[in-house]
């Protein structure tokens, strides 16, 4: 079992000048304690116009900032959107590549399509084609990690002729592969990628069994055809977090940033009607149809798992590692939730709680290599490689191309362009 924080950078109105600032400055803060303390990951996600629930839009300079500040804590993407419209493959590649170089090799790349309207439609992206974009695109870019020089690629979403994509990774042949999962049939995806599954949707501990035997299920068979050059077998879910020694305690501190967490997320994902820059989500909260009473009574149990004292949150990582999980991902930094109290919540966890687990960690990482050798060896030898000969594939230049450049009058006065304005 791995233990991660998961950063949306939320910023709740009101707003003062500050706010976006120091957001992600007691962010870094928390991540910098977690490494000290032994968390395993760090998170964070990629969201587009989503005003107050996340303000996490560049999230390849959060993490370079969170690389410096840190020694061993992996830096990890949660997700990044692929289709070309939001991030051109390459461009992924060479943020991938830097930091992965930067961290020394600490960065693990989750991708995912995209899911709210709102960002879609900015990006004018078709619901429609996402999941091909998305299977394009990681396609492309673990391609670019790895062929020296990337021999190209003309495909339905993606046009690149062939070019040495700059600077290739730390990690050979290229950092650990997620995607997002919300859904059984993407939990499948996952598997037969041969990449992690990042499972974002709170599940039962009925549910992730069920879940994670299909997914290694699928792993181990021939319909497992890795998108990359390696395998990732870990499956990953998401939980809302906080630890007290009194559990009313932990409920006053965390609920209220959970609340608001799950509410801004039907706003966006499922109820409500936005305008951007003006709307207030919690003007909006009230306005919505309650969900029905079974509904809501599933909720309130799945998102409480994770908030408590040390001995609730111990019972409750062991039924998950029992169902077969690999890495829990706390969502510490929820709405309004008070910077101190996480720190308190982090020192405590790490010193009651995980031990536990770190201590037979070693002997199940051995077993589960020994139990998928096989499978994934056989998945790897599934990997077609490329046989595109581009040693003579000449890029003319510009000289070429255009001619000499176009030399001033001698009395012709410089624009304001050419004088660098």
């Amino acid at each position: 079992m791995r233990f991660g924080l998961l950063y949306l950078q939320q910023v709740p109105r009101p707003w003062a000048e500050d706010s976006e600032e120091n957001v992600l400055h007691e962010a870094l803060e928390q991540i910098e304690l977690a490494d000290r303390l032994g968390f395993d990951y760090v998170w964070a996600s990629e969201h587009h116009f989503l005003d107050e629930y996340s303000h996490s839009s560049a999230p390849e300079v959060f993490l370079a900032a969170a690389a410096a500040r840190t020694k061993r804590i992996r830096l990890a993407h949660g997700i990044v959107s692929l289709p070309p419209a939001v991030n051109h493959p390459a461009r992924v590649a060479e943020r991938l590549a830097t930091l992965d170089l930067i961290s020394k090799g600490r960065v693990d790349f989750g991708s995912g399509q995209g899911s709210t309207q709102h960002e879609l439609g900015a990006f004018n992206i078709d619901r429609t084609t996402k999941r091909e974009q998305w299977r394009e695109a990681i396609g492309v870019i673990t391609r670019m990690l790895t062929e020296v020089p990337f021999t190209g690629h003309k495909g339905q979403w993606i046009d690149v002729p062939p070019r040495n994509v700059l600077p290739k990774p730390n990690q050979k042949p290229h950092p650990p592969l997620w995607v997002a999962c919300s859904s059984p049939e993407t939990v499948e995806t996952a598997a037969r990628n041969g990449v992690g599954a990042l499972s974002f949707a709170f599940m039962t501990e009925d549910e992730a069994k069920e879940r994670v035997a299909a997914y290694y299920d699928l792993i181990a068979s021939d319909e497992c055809l890795p998108v990359g050059k390696a395998v990732n077998a870990n499956f990953a879910v998401a939980l809302p977090f906080l630890c007290h020694e009194d559990e009313e305690t932990a409920y006053e501190r965390a609920m209220g940033g959970v609340n608001f967490y799950v509410n801004s997320f039907m706003h966006f994902y499922l109820q409500g009607e936005h305008r951007p820059g003006t709307t207030v989500l919690s003007e909006e909260f009230g306005k919505k149809a309650p969900l029905p009473k079974e509904n809501q009574d599933r909720m309130d149990l799945v998102v409480r798992r994770g908030i408590g004292t040390p001995e609730k949150l111990r019972e409750m990582i062991r039924a998950q590692e029992a169902a077969g999980v690999d890495q829990i991902i706390f969502q510490v930094q929820l709405g309004a939730n008070k910077h101190e109290h996480i720190l308190e919540s982090l020192e405590l966890f790490a010193r009651e709680v995980m031990p536990e687990f770190v201590e037979r960690r070693e002997a199940q990482d051995l077993a589960k290599a020994e139990r998928l050798a096989v499978p994934v060896k056989e998945a790897l030898g599934r990997i077609e490689t490329s046989t595109v000969d581009v040693s003579d594939y000449l890029i003319r230049t510009d000289m070429e191309l255009f001619g000499p450049p176009q030399q001033p009058a001698p009395d012709a006065t410089p624009t304001a362009a050419e004088n660098g304005s």
